[in-house]
């Protein structure tokens, strides 16, 4: 499975922008945006951005697109 990629992070003001490709995914404000900026720095950031936005694969699109009830 490949590493996550093309995700950014904004600081504007209190709250965080997650941009991934140059369009917003996510906003984190408060407490979450917080956690964020504590955890950037010891983490793999592509994969932390890809977690919080929920825009990471789970290795099972293949296998889903294969199913009988997805045949057509």
């Amino acid at each position: 499975m490949p590493a996550p990629h093309g995700f950014e992070h904004l600081v504007r003001g209190d709250e965080i922008v997650i941009l991934h490709h140059g369009i917003r995914a996510a906003t984190l404000r408060g407490a979450k945006a917080a956690d964020f900026l504590a955890r950037i720095d010891t983490e793999d950031p592509q994969l932390l951005m890809a977690r919080l936005t929920g825009n990471y694969r789970r290795g099972n699109e293949r296998a889903a697109r294969r199913h009988p009830r997805n045949q057509s």
